[in-house]
């Protein structure tokens, strides 16, 4: 009987915590859903249970939730959720909940449910074995989140990394930027330039969630037992005529860690009406906070505070140094090969380097992989064309584009005689190809050429010439460390020909090449690190200028700069460390080596006094190769982020650069016959340190992004001018050239909202530019060693950008800018000195222009979306400068009748009607 009651008494206690632990399992759900998204209910109640959700993102984009629970099971929930709508769910024995329109589904698994495990061994082997022992199927894809997919061949124990791929489904591209997250963790990793992730987890099963940019929301269910790769397809996001949330890297404005960092894909880009109607990343990127350029028609940049030459354009890692076609009116860049654009405004990354201000990053699509495609555009002034397609076995692809002007016609069209007798025109092609030879290794190469030539109302004509290229060797060494090695080239060059009169004809030229090598490594020893490091070397080949006679009967003296050469390279490391959730730091160092080599012969000038040819003391000759100057230094990077909650932050950041090349221009905006000089002994590099702090926040379930940032800049040995400067075919330019001292501070606002119909962003900057020419020697000195405004100086600048979207097919764009007039310098009075008239100046730069403001308007018309048709079209219609203002672009004197009159150009002074047909097939 003892017996009989011990042991019905165990049983009772057994019975007892079997009941306790259902329960404990069996967690409840409490809350208040207010009109909330289904997406964001499902994560709510996940947050809460051991429950997980599993649905078509796009099929629930307008299901709302109202609903409030105390302390109630899952089913019950979603039954009271779900009533009187047409969605379904089931819910399996591993408490997984899968949600349908419409259609009852069985929660029990059919038989191929699970991937076969032969497939996740064939990954390993393909890893750690040579290919030749390698099953057929050498890599797993996954295409579809209802399977689950088992990974390696491990014990199943212990930590272990999976890598990959992120592409679209239909064209095999890769997606850049995206995030694979394992939520129940908190671990994640994103996409780098070629579309590959590393995730290091726990062995076992895990629910991974993968968001980006242009896709749809999915989620991949895997079992890891081993180290392994797992290549994930996605589908392309469609815009419906339901709102849409865009969810890629929806809180990376709170929890990244870059600041300064303006990201644009070219779908973004596409809806900002631009002149002549042609999509243009330069222009685009002008809307941008902290981004300025001084007149209309430039394309150059001037980055918080910074010279336009104090920008680095890389294109797929390729420098350019003229970004611009006809007078600037169109950027270098054919936009239907574009993937996106990166624009480091501060805190640039320890990998990139050799400018001041900024760096532009610009990739190129890299072709579909799956089938042959083609899109293109014809404008009022230009033409253009893009093909890609496989090349075989979808392991290879190939994407082409060309371009091409026509704006003669629109020159014939002025009154003026003279302009009717002159040409513009430009074109270029752009070509990539990509060729996976197995999972470790893959090349890139890329090729760019672009030709100006123009001749304005007169007999001289200008011509100038863009040439880059770059090959890359990625190879991943195993799922935690890859390596690529990138050799580029770049070239440019212009020429000035005139032959109206034999006897002057001439031709005046220019030349810059530029050929690099560099390695870059990524490390991830785990996900709290990722370890970058690497080097690079760049050897430079300039050709300063040539002025030599044209034909037989010229009699013009040939005159020859000397040419310069100079080897610059790098080495960087830099680690970005996640020290808690809430608190990273990225801490880098990158260290510049720059050697200006012979042959060439040097001036050498008295110490202490101004540098003239009165003032040279001596001319070294130095032979071949022989390193006439040397420079070198750190050059440090840090920035921290401290999340104050789930939806903001602040960042700070500290960031020096050095730059050792100088662009040499006697325009307020970039020219096509500015030229580039070298540091050597006499023109020192130029130094920037940069202090960043910035708050972000996010509202409304991070679909309104809010970041206010705040910088201070100090800058030294920049390049400004005497007075009166000659600047081409100079044979001894340092005696023309002073060294300057700046400072750039301002404040930034930007607001994006990235919901619904109504969709843009709206920027706010105040900020100052200052120069000041402290020289050792009172001759030298500009406005008595006082700070003054430099020529880009613009305190206030506003933009906005707001996009409409009617229907599927009717959308609108309006862009709005306004700024500050640009400083210039005034005649103030005349007088005479020694029986001469002179013109009294003012302070340099102590007046302004105008403000500028100027309104775009367009209407985007898409074709019919069909699926099976030849091709897919649509029109652009629109208006540059809507309201017709006279911006003025410079304001010019001219004596006349014995008075000094002002007289102001516009480039633009009316209204410019577009119309641009495109075409995708």
């Amino acid at each position: 009987m003892k017996h009989y009651y011990a042991t019905c008494c165990g049983l009772f206690f057994l019975l007892l915590s079997l009941t306790s632990y259902g329960q404990q399992a069996e967690k409840t759900v409490t809350g208040d859903f207010n009109h909330v998204l289904f997406e964001q209910f499902a994560s709510q109640v996940e947050a809460q249970t051991a429950y997980r959700f599993y649905f078509d993102p796009a099929a629930v984009d307008s299901l709302f939730v109202t609903l409030r629970v105390q302390a109630q099971p899952v089913p019950t929930v979603l039954q009271e959720a779900l009533q009187n709508t047409k969605f379904r769910f089931a819910i399996d024995d591993e408490r997984r909940v899968f949600v349908t329109a419409g259609t009852v589904i069985s929660a029990a698994p059919a038989a191929d449910f699970y991937e076969p495990k032969a497939a996740s061994a064939a990954v390993a082997q393909a890893d750690d074995e040579p290919a030749a022992a390698a099953p057929t199927r050498s890599r797993l894809v996954s295409a579809s989140e209802y399977k689950v997919y088992e990974i390696g061949s491990g014990s199943g124990t212990g930590k272990v990394t999976l890598a990959g791929h992120i592409r679209e489904q239909k064209s095999g591209e890769p997606v850049i930027g995206a995030s694979i997250i394992d939520e129940a963790l908190k671990v994640g990793a994103i996409t780098d330039q070629f579309g590959s992730y590393s995730l290091t987890l726990p062995a076992g099963r895990h629910d991974l969630r993968i968001r980006g940019l242009g896709i749809k929301n999915t989620k991949r269910q895997v079992v890891l037992r081993g180290d392994g790769k797992l290549e994930i397809e996605v589908e392309e996001d469609i815009v419906t005529l339901k709102e849409v949330v865009i969810e890629a890297e929806k809180d990376k404005n709170v929890s990244g860690m870059q600041m300064g960092l303006e990201k644009l894909d070219i779908k973004t880009m596409r809806q900002v009406p631009t002149a002549f109607g042609e999509t243009d990343i330069l222009r685009v990127i002008m809307t941008l906070p902290g981004v300025k350029t001084v007149g209309e028609g430039s394309t150059g940049l001037n980055v918080r505070g910074g010279a336009t030459d104090q920008n680095l354009i890389l294109f797929n890692d390729a420098t350019i140094y003229n970004p611009s076609h006809l007078f600037g009116f169109f950027s270098a860049f054919n936009p239907d090969i574009l993937q996106g654009v990166e624009l480091y405004k501060s805190a640039i990354p320890a990998k990139l380097g050799g400018r001041l201000a900024s760096v532009l990053d610009i990739t190129t699509r890299e072709g579909n992989k799956k089938k042959f495609g083609g899109a293109g555009g014809i404008g009022p002034l230009t033409s253009r064309v893009t093909l890609e397609g496989p090349i075989m076995n979808e392991k290879s692809s190939f994407i082409v584009s060309g371009r091409a002007s026509y704006s003669d016609w629109i020159l014939k069209q002025l009154s003026d005689k003279n302009f009717a007798q002159s040409s513009a025109q430009f074109y270029d092609i752009t070509g990539h190809v990509t060729h996976e030879f197995n999972e470790k290794n893959s090349i890139y190469a890329t090729g760019y050429f672009s030709s100006d030539r123009f001749r304005l109302a007169s007999d001289t004509t200008y011509s100038y010439r863009n040439q880059a290229a770059s090959l890359k060797w990625r190879h991943n060494f195993n799922n935690q460390l890859y390596g690529v090695l990138t050799g580029t080239y770049s070239h440019y060059d212009y020429d000035v020909t005139t032959t109206k009169n034999p006897v002057s004809a001439s031709q005046l030229k220019y030349a810059i090449n530029q050929s690099g090598l560099k390695a870059d490594f990524t490390y991830y020893p785990n996900n709290r690190h990722t370890i970058d490091f690497g080097g690079s070397t760049l050897l430079y080949n300039i050709a300063p200028g040539s002025f030599l006679p044209q034909g037989d009967k010229s009699l013009v003296r040939p005159d020859v700069l000397a040419k310069e050469r100079a080897l610059e390279s790098a080495l960087y490391v830099s680690d970005k460390f996640d020290i808690t959730s809430r608190f990273s730091i990225s801490a880098g160092l990158r260290y510049s080596f720059f050697q200006a080599l012979g042959p060439r012969d040097v001036l050498q000038y008295a110490p202490g006094e101004s540098r003239s040819e009165a003032t040279i003391t001596d001319t070294v000759r130095y032979g071949s190769n022989k390193v006439l100057a040397s420079y070198q230094g750190p050059e440090y990077r840090l920035s921290a982020r401290y999340s104050l909650s789930d939806r903001s932050s602040v960042k700070a950041s500290y960031t020096r650069t050095r730059q050792y090349i100088h662009q040499l221009t006697n325009t307020a905006s970039v020219s096509p016959t500015d030229v580039w000089k070298l540091s050597d002994n006499n023109i020192r590099p130029q130094v920037g340190d940069q202090y960043s702090i910035g708050y972000y926040r996010n509202f409304k379930s991070n679909t309104i992004e809010l970041s206010v940032e705040t910088y201070y800049k100090t800058l030294r040995d920049f390049v400004d001018y005497k007075s009166g400067a000659t600047l081409v075919l100079n044979h001894h330019i340092e005696t023309d050239i002073i060294n300057a001292e700046g400072k750039a501070y301002g404040v930034e606002f930007f607001v994006k909202k990235l919901t619904g119909k109504l969709n843009g962003w709206v920027g706010y900057t105040y900020s100052r530019s200052l120069v000041q020419v402290n020289a050792a020697t009172t001759s030298d000195m500009v406005n008595g060693g006082q700070y003054y405004p430099s020529n880009f100086d613009k305190p206030h600048d506003v933009t906005l950008v707001g996009n409409y979207r009617f229907s599927r097919r009717f959308s609108t764009s309006v862009n709005f800018n306004y700024s500050t007039g640009r400083p210039i310098t005034l005649p103030l009075a005349k007088y005479y000195l020694g029986n001469s008239l002179r013109v009294y100046y003012s302070d340099r730069n102590a007046y302004r222009v105008p403000d500028y403001y100027r309104v775009d308007l367009a209407l985007n018309i898409e074709g019919s979306h069909k699926v099976k048709k030849l091709a897919h079209s649509s029109w652009t219609v629109g208006v540059y400068n809507l309201t017709g203002r006279r911006n003025p672009y410079s304001i010019y004197f001219k004596s006349v009748g014995g008075q000094i009159k002002g007289y102001q150009l516009s480039i633009f002074g009316n209204p410019i009607p577009t119309v641009t047909y495109n075409f995708k097939f």
